[in-house]
């Protein structure tokens, strides 16, 4: 039997430990909240001879993945933190929405709202190809003047100069339609839409796909910018994602700046989240980049 002695002894470690797993509780509790209330604004420069002159200084805004998320009242701290960046365009690669809950006047109200700061150029997400009623929420969107890229070229000119800016349509829309792989259509797709390119244009690639990344160097884009992993959705110190869709544990492609040849690639950890409803270690993020002339 258990002596008076070593239940006192129990007891009194138990009033010390239970404060202190309550407070580590609380902690850990309001870090989560943190860490999926506020954003992150990260700022990489990109440059390139390619770039002409009269784009140096350029300003991309990306927004990816945002889900329906809301960064505050109608996403007024997203919106804001876009006004305050002044972009020049707006990059908005994929799952604006998640399929199973749409919550479709989230994502079209703060549409409305970043047309008003910047031109916006929009590429799908596989959320988007797994929409019952997609077809109709583009025209929404169109209507409210976004650019759909769905497999199209356009081209941006500032001072009579030009470079070009393409759009993949998801590949996960085509999975009832060929028995093609998702990268060979991702290849076929970009193949296409690089016939007619001039070969010294600089080329930004909005795809929501970082997997894709070496079919994306192999027809030599320039800068690609793309989501889909939120970061791996839990981060880890020295490690970084997790795990992400189409990559598995320990993504190669997480988030950041990554390079293979002339080709360099930023994939953003996105502003929500889908499945798993909590983002740990790592915060919404909005990315900016600015071109650079060399």
């Amino acid at each position: 039997m258990q002596s008076n002695k070593s239940k006192q002894k129990n007891k009194k470690l138990l009033s010390v430990l239970l404060p202190v797993l309550v407070l580590l509780l609380v902690g850990l509790t309001v870090w989560m909240w943190w860490g999926n209330t506020v954003l992150e604004v990260n700022r990489y420069t990109v440059a390139s001879q390619k770039i002409p002159t009269e784009f140096d200084g350029f300003r991309i805004a990306q927004v990816s993945d945002l889900h329906s998320a809301e960064m505050g009242e109608n996403n007024e701290k997203l919106l804001g933190a876009l006004r305050e960046a002044q972009p020049d365009v707006i990059a908005l690669t994929g799952d604006l929405i998640t399929y199973y809950n749409p919550k479709q006047q989230i994502a079209l109200e703060f549409i409305k709202n970043a047309v008003q700061i910047a031109p916006c150029y929009y590429v799908t997400g596989n959320h988007e190809a797994r929409m019952s009623d997609y077809a109709a929420f583009e025209e929404r969107l169109t209507a409210l003047g976004v650019v759909a890229l769905d497999n199209q070229r356009v081209e941006i000119e500032a001072n009579g100069a030009v470079i070009s800016l393409l759009g993949l349509k998801d590949p996960k829309f085509y999975d009832n339609e060929t028995a093609f792989t998702e990268e060979e259509i991702v290849n076929e797709q970009l193949s296409t839409l690089v016939e007619n390119s001039t070969e010294n244009q600089y080329t930004i690639l909005l795809s929501h796909r970082p997997e894709m990344f070496e079919i994306y160097a192999e027809n030599k884009m320039d800068l690609v910018l793309s989501g889909h992993v939120h970061g791996g959705q839990l981060r880890l110190p020295f490690f970084g994602g997790v795990y992400a869709p189409n990559q598995g544990v320990f993504p190669k492609y997480d988030a950041g700046l990554y390079s293979e040849g002339n080709t360099a690639m930023i994939v953003s950890r996105g502003i929500g989240q889908s499945i798993f409803p909590f983002r740990i270690n790592n915060p919404p993020e909005l990315v900016l980049i600015e071109l650079q002339s060399l």
